[in-house]
């Protein structure tokens, strides 16, 4: 009897998609398509998981929701909250309220994994500052232990791990402040949601990260930054809502980085691993998604996904 061959370690990355890219960024928005085609057209175009993306987008009923995904083969691998955690205790309070709600959710309905975006130092839409870019050693302690807080209360309060998102226009971003934030936090509790886009966004190389801190890559969603209207963007301050409509997030393999090595270099990791497509578009016509996540999904299988 011939023996049976090994499972590739690509077979334990697992492969979604997300509201995202199909340009929705909020749960009540007419520039968006309705949640109902959303739903149609992430599984016509091959996807088996997603993410619940902007809280109230899709239906928040558990029942509704777990059969309107589970007739269309679909399954959800996470939840989104964000979180300001870098301002203290003071917020703790609002915090929780909003991840509370996100978690029970996803609990609900069976995904592993909350993803929490820290809030944005400019706003997305009009590039207003709010804030300062930058963090003082203070707001780095609140940030650090604050998210360990987060991570304990949502593993003993409902089951899932959260990934924290590096995220562009805020203050865990690039290279520098990943690092200072992965190794200021407890590596039991808080791992990384690496976004392959904003980290090239913010100038960080994915496989380097991967290499170096493989151990807290708990989560990957794929993107890819056309380079050329990122140089721009980096050249003129643009903030990110507008870099999004002028096309900085590109499908692959048309921008930065290559997927393929972020891939293998994922799959060294011997671990299971959601890889979730996220291409930034908003707004967006409403025809566009579909084509382009078709395309996404035969390029991801002809990297071993």
């Amino acid at each position: 009897m011939p023996p049976t061959a090994a499972p590739s370690p690509a077979s334990r990355i697992r492969v979604g998609s997300a509201p995202d890219s199909w340009g929705v960024w909020f749960a009540d928005d007419p520039a968006q398509v309705p949640w109902q085609r959303f739903l149609d057209e992430v599984a016509a175009a091959g996807y088996a998981w997603i993410e619940l993306g902007p809280y109230g987008y899709l239906p928040t009923g558990p029942d509704r929701l777990r059969a309107e995904t589970e007739r269309r083969g679909l399954a959800v691998s996470a939840g989104t909250v964000f979180t300001a955690l870098h301002r203290g205790p003071a917020v703790w309070e609002e915090t929780w309220e909003h991840v509370a709600r996100v978690a029970t959710l996803a609990r609900a309905v069976g995904a592993g994994h909350l993803v929490v975006i820290p809030s944005f130092w400019r706003d997305d839409r009009t590039a207003e500052i709010l804030e300062s870019p930058e963090l003082t050693a203070e707001q780095w302690r609140h940030l650090s232990t604050g998210t360990e807080r987060l991570a304990r209360e949502v593993r003993d309060r409902f089951g899932l791990r959260i990934v924290v998102h590096p995220h562009a226009d805020t203050h865990i971003d690039g290279e520098a402040n990943v690092e200072r934030f992965l190794d200021a936090t407890d590596p039991g509790l808080v791992n990384l949601c690496l976004d392959t886009g904003h980290y090239a966004y913010c100038g960080g190389d994915s496989v380097r990260l991967i290499e170096t801190y493989g151990e807290r890559i708990g989560y990957l969603h794929l993107k890819q930054v056309d380079p050329a209207v990122l140089a721009d963007v980096v050249a003129k301050g643009i903030a990110f809502g507008p870099a999004v409509r002028q096309g900085v997030m590109c499908e692959p393999p048309r921008g930065v980085p290559a997927l393929e090595p972020v891939l293998a270099a994922a799959a060294k990791l011997d671990t299971d691993l959601f890889a979730i497509v996220e291409q930034d578009m908003y707004p967006c016509p409403p025809d566009r998604p579909l084509p382009i996540a078709r395309r996404t999904r035969a390029f991801l299988r002809g990297c071993g996904l």
